[in-house]
């Protein structure tokens, strides 16, 4: 069938000028306002699985601060791949509290101690893909309280957060030397690594350190950070974990 049709123009009369159609179908508009996106509540519901053998002290850390400012339902739990979990990691987040219904809570946060390579987490999304790593992790997490950075304090900071894990965590005994002299020498200008507050890169950072055992051979200017971080409820609760 024709998409459209033009009458014969002969059989007699005058000529008459035909309208032909202005479009060959229509489209429906494509400017109109896009409906607001729905919320799958992404940022309500956080499951992280991490290896006891390496628990990821940062994360405990955050999950501290986060319970400061927003009224958390906190769960640890054991996945069937993992044979024992100490008793101390278990109650990595306190001892349990009575529970209120869930809809009272802004935030999910579940731990899942599990043989997994490297910390990972999820949303409550199935579709979307998990978030690998602490660093990455702990970058999302600090992100919950809303900071905002110029581009400049970002790179620095996201900087940190890499020469923590990759040099500092994982790296050898020269690139920790290293690290620790950059450190020593950032912490001369500035109370914290970027700036004068506490950031994301102090937080990995000082992990790092108490992990690697690198807090005894540190520089001067490092541990004075090492002494005000664990000034800080969060940081010195870790530190139990540790002994």
């Amino acid at each position: 069938m024709p998409m459209y049709k033009v009458k014969p123009l002969h059989g007699g009369g005058a000529l008459r000028a035909e309208q032909l159609p202005s479009c060959m179908y229509r489209l429906p508009c494509l400017h109109r306002a896009a409906p607001p996106p729905q919320d799958y509540g992404a940022l309500k519901d956080i499951v992280i699985n991490a290896n006891p053998s390496l628990p990821p002290l940062s994360l405990l850390v955050l999950h501290s601060l986060l319970c400061e400012h927003y009224k958390i339902l906190s769960a640890v739990h054991t996945h069937s791949s993992v044979n024992s979990v100490p008793e101390s990691l278990l109650k990595c987040f306190g001892e349990p509290t009575k529970k209120q219904p869930r809809h009272e809570y802004q935030l999910g946060f579940t731990l899942i101690w599990k043989d997994v390579p490297k910390p990972q987490m999820k949303f409550s999304i199935q579709t979307m893909c998990p978030i690998e790593g602490e660093g990455n992790i702990a970058r999302f997490l600090f992100s919950l309280f809303g900071q905002k950075y110029n581009a400049v304090t970002s790179t620095l900071i996201d900087s940190w957060v890499d020469t923590a894990i990759f040099q500092l965590k994982e790296g050898s005994s020269k690139e920790r030397g290293a690290v620790l002299r950059s450190m020593n020498a950032a912490l001369g200008k500035t109370p914290w690594l970027v700036g004068n507050e506490l950031t994301v890169a102090d937080i990995v950072a000082w992990c790092a350190l108490q992990q690697t055992g690198s807090t005894n051979a540190a520089p001067a200017n490092v541990q004075k950070w090492i002494k005000s971080c664990e000034n800080l409820a969060p940081f010195s609760s870790v530190i139990k974990l540790l002994k």
